[in-house]
């Protein structure tokens, strides 16, 4: 699946009870999943990880789309290039 599949598949899912909450409270939930990631990354729970990744990409998808951001866009136009400030790849900024 790639970036754009994967955000409307979220759209589709939760973006009515998403937009109910509000940006900042999205937000909120988005720091929440994010939390649980740093906490299973400093456990070195790796059976965890897979599935905090997934939220917290998920949490970021509803956030972009609350934000009429498209994900696959942004990323393309920010990094397309190589490194955003050197445009190397890999980067070789000082």
């Amino acid at each position: 699946m790639d970036i754009r599949a994967f955000q409307d598949l979220i759209e589709a899912i939760y973006f009515e009870r998403d937009k109910g909450r509000g940006l900042e409270g999205t937000h909120m939930w988005f720091c929440e999943e994010v939390g649980e990631l740093t906490r299973a990354l400093r456990r070195g729970q790796q059976d965890e990880l897979e599935g905090e990744f997934a939220d917290v990409f998920a949490w970021l998808s509803t956030l972009a789309s609350m934000s009429n951001i498209d994900l696959t866009a942004a990323v393309e136009k920010k990094y397309g290039k190589g490194c955003p400030r050197c445009l190397a790849t890999p980067c070789s900024c000082a």
